[in-house]
């Protein structure tokens, strides 16, 4: 009979070397990353250094549950004392015990900055996007080989173990087993026969051509805090595309007055001045389709932000010319950073077109951009 892996208790624990520490470590930054994703996404020694730095978080250090005597309670034991009556409340923080001013007596909880790079960040939030509406009729292409997980066997690389399954098998093994009865102290038994392995074979990934047109109003009005949250945007939905999709083109439209293309580079770091005229890079962007991008062979996702201050005797023709695009495409984003309370924006004129496929967001705070990313990209 093959020899069996002893797993007592303290093989689970936090303070266990090694693996298991190292995978709930990662577990619980990964859940503080999610609580606070709306702050991380958005902070800049991320997005003004190109995504090759890291930022940290605040978080509580990973410590097992346990009792603690109380060494300066000595006169009493139980939950209360002499001088207390049924209904008190207990537990409370008192003065001068690690809060307020003074050398407190009671141990605090402690705290250390975790490093978040950019790969954490964009692992976590790009579980949750995709591309809407991707028709995979169009014009298919092979983009790569894609290792699949599909098959679980009894032997295989212990870095490929599928743990559930093998504690799994060791409890249906010793249900049968003679033992009905154990102790309670009793160490759980793995042996050889219970363990089980996940297997992969690699398969062709086929993806469909796609573009995206990336629109950003550079005009006068467009201030520091507009242009930053639109370029955290789509900072992180170029990375989002690249990561995800390898069949992706991105053209990148830059507008006041006048709509024009611009590099990448110029996209993410240029302004501009004068006024705003939007219908021009819809304009722009439908010329850009007709020419390049078939809606028969393409799905197209024009994605447009600003700060919704259109000259107003252009929205009439800039309702017209986004009913266009919403029409040809799989989906049109269409975000406006607002500070203060417009009465009329181009927002409220876009409202008109009736097609889930357009899709709006608002954005008057810098937390609110993990938000506008879930609501074009889902």
């Amino acid at each position: 009979m093959a020899d069996d892996i002893i797993v007592s208790r303290d093989d689970w624990t936090l303070h266990r070397k090694g693996h298991l520490d190292q995978s709930r470590h990662k577990e619980k930054v990964e859940e503080v990353i999610k609580q606070q994703m709306g702050d991380l996404i958005v902070d800049e020694s991320i997005i003004l250094t190109d995504g090759k730095k890291s930022t940290k978080i605040p978080m509580r250090s990973l410590e097992e549950f346990r009792f603690r005597y109380d060494f300066n309670k000595q006169n009493h034991t139980g939950q209360g004392n002499k001088k207390m009556a049924p209904g008190d409340i207990i537990g409370r923080e008192q003065p001068g015990k690690g809060k307020g001013s003074g050398a407190g007596e009671e141990p605090g909880q402690d705290i250390y900055e975790a490093e978040v790079t950019y790969e954490d960040l964009a692992s976590i939030l790009f579980e949750e996007l995709k591309l809407p509406n991707l028709d995979d009729k169009k014009r298919p292409l092979i983009a790569h080989d894609r290792p699949e997980f599909n098959d679980v066997r009894k032997k295989g690389l212990m870095a490929n173990v599928d743990k559930k399954r093998t504690l799994l098998e060791s409890i249906k093994r010793q249900a049968f087993s003679k033992k009905k009865k154990l102790n309670k102290e009793a160490k759980l038994r793995i042996s050889q026969e219970d363990l089980r392995f996940k297997t992969w074979e690699t398969r062709p990934n086929f993806e469909t051509n796609a573009v995206i047109l990336a629109m950003m109003d550079t005009s006068g009005s467009m201030g520091q805090f507009e242009k930053y949250i639109s370029r955290t945007f789509f900072f992180w939905m170029v990375r989002f595309l690249r990561l995800k999709y390898e069949n992706v083109e991105m053209r990148f439209l830059a507008h006041h007055t006048e709509a024009k293309e611009v590099t990448e580079e110029e996209f993410f770091t240029r302004g501009e001045s004068g006024g705003t005229r939007c219908s021009s890079v819809y304009k722009y962007a439908l010329d850009i389709i007709e020419k390049d991008y078939p809606p028969a062979h393409y799905n197209i996702y024009p994605v447009h932000f600003t700060d919704g201050d259109n000259i107003g005797s252009d929205n009439s023709r800039a309702l017209a010319l986004m009913k266009n695009l919403v029409e040809v495409s799989q989906i049109v984003g269409y975000g406006e950073i607002l500070r203060t309370h417009y009465s009329s924006t181009l927002m409220s004129t876009l409202k008109r077109i009736a097609d889930p496929k357009l899709r709006l967001v608002t954005i008057r705070d810098r937390n609110e951009v993990y938000d506008a990313l879930k609501t074009v990209f889902s």
